[in-house]
């Protein structure tokens, strides 16, 4: 440990209450690490505040010392934006939990940001609303790491990423400042919109402390079909008619190639609602406000798309078990891991059109390279792919190989390499990919004045 280090934890000693910081023995093993699979940093303390007003202060202390801090919420995160920086700290949000205040007549929910993802959900439901957020890691995942990576879920297609349920935010700055900006109006043009710096920098900028999330009316009908298709081209038509046919209703339009579908089929216990054999499948959620009128328009739209011959095959949802029974094929990943053994993951966005185009490349540019095969799925209705790609059977993966096949070949489709999940380390390497030299350097000279000492999670994004 430096002397500068020995003197900032001595200064957060004296200046934090007592149990907000942890050291040596204390400091909990999961603060050193993610879910991104990146080898454990221990952090040289972790530091626990009940508030903003602690954040602050940890803060100011932090950044007289030039101590490199990164905030951590529920790490879910896939990308290392959660693991801490050699010789840093860590400043989990672990005990600023709870729901401060719905309000019914603005549909707003103000949440503190350690808060669980689940959590919300239960309340904005228990209030006769919903929050449209939604992902596979609900009950672990915090609603300030949400932010922080604008976080996608199953349900973009109608509701937009979390960006557009931010109508708030409270925030702590590098230097310690607090900016309390919890508004709640959607209409609201008083100057620049200082929350969107915020969402989606992983931590870069400022702490997150409290959000006004936006709520939805709680739908009173669900509606789901699995459909498999006889090409592409069916599938475009298929989300084109859904669009135009559904409009509002339409909730989550989920693709699955045929590899993935093979694959997830051998599962232990997952019961498939479709043969193998055809050469693509998607799984389409309708809801709505009318649980007599929205199943019947929902059956008569499927209909036409048969009559269309737009469909190879179809099953409807009868219950809500049956919707539950498409989604665990849809969401069944992890399992699917316990099946085939290591692979490499990857978020990707490409255009709609371009898709299939791309899995063709990538089938044998995978092969030829790493002797690889690829496994792809993901929120198709709003231009996201998830691929798993492994060298079956191999302990370890040429990971570097597979990633510069794919986004390699990301950057020749005109994509991105996170959709979703962001960047932090893991990514880093590939930015360049997606984002032009000018956009680069704007996203830097941001970064050096709200942090011009670079203490906020230094090594990451950029």
């Amino acid at each position: 440990m430096t002397v500068g280090a020995a003197a900032c934890l001595e200064a957060l000693r004296a200046g934090l209450p007592a149990g907000d910081l942890a050291v040596g023995a204390d400091i909990p093993a999961r603060n050193a690490q993610d879910w991104s699979g990146l080898a454990p940093v221990p952090p040289l303390a972790v530091i626990r505040p009940r508030d903003a007003a602690g954040v602050a202060a940890a803060l100011r202390i932090c950044a007289a010392h030039g101590m490199p801090v990164t905030a951590q919420g529920g790490l879910t995160g896939l990308c290392g934006g959660g693991t801490p920086v050699a010789g840093g700290v860590a400043l989990s949000l672990e005990r600023m939990v709870g729901i401060e205040e719905i309000d019914p007549d603005a549909m707003t929910m103000t949440v503190k940001a350690g808060t669980p993802l689940q959590a919300i959900q239960a309340a904005a439901q228990e209030a006769g609303f919903m929050i449209p957020l939604d992902l596979g890691a609900r009950g672990s995942c915090a609603i300030g790491g949400n932010i922080s990576t604008n976080a996608g879920g199953n349900r973009v297609i109608r509701y937009g990423m979390t960006r557009e349920m931010v109508l708030g935010l409270e925030v702590v700055l590098a230097d310690g400042t607090t900016i309390t900006s919890l508004n709640k109006m959607i209409k609201n043009n008083a100057g620049y919109d200082l929350k969107h710096l915020f969402i989606g920098a992983e931590g870069t900028l400022g702490v997150i402390t409290r959000a006004v999330l936006k709520l939805a009316p709680r739908p009173a009908s669900s509606m789901a079909a699995m459909c498999a298709l006889g090409g592409y081209d069916d599938l475009l038509r298929l989300l084109a008619a859904a669009r135009a046919g559904l409009g509002p209703m339409l909730s989550a339009f989920e693709v699955m190639w045929p590899e993935y579908w093979e694959a997830i089929a051998a599962t232990p216990g997952l019961r498939m609602p479709l043969p193998q054999g055809h050469a693509i499948y998607a799984l389409i959620e309708a809801q709505g406000t009318d649980d007599v009128a929205d199943p019947a328009r929902f059956n008569a739209w499927l209909e036409a798309q048969a009559e269309a011959g737009i469909l190879a095959d179809a099953v409807v949802a009868q219950s809500l078990g049956d919707i539950a029974g498409f989604w665990a094929v849809r969401d069944s990943v992890s399992e699917l891991l316990h099946t085939l053994g290591p692979a490499v993951s990857f978020d990707i966005g490409l255009p709609q059109r371009r898709m299939d185009e791309f899995v063709r490349a990538c089938i044998p540019a995978l092969e030829a390279a790493a002797g690889a095969r690829g496994l792809y799925y993901g929120h198709i209705g709003d231009g996201n792919m998830h691929i798993l790609a492994l060298v079956p059977g191999a302990a370890v993966q040429p990971k570097d190989a597979i990633c510069a096949v794919i986004y390699g070949l990301v950057r020749e489709f005109g994509g991105t390499v996170s959709a979703e999940h962001g960047i932090g380390t893991l990514k880093l390497e590939w930015l360049e990919h997606a984002r032009s030299p000018q956009e680069i350097a704007l996203m830097r000279t941001i970064r050096a004045a709200l942090d011009p000492m670079g203490i906020l999670n230094p090594g990451k994004v950029f």
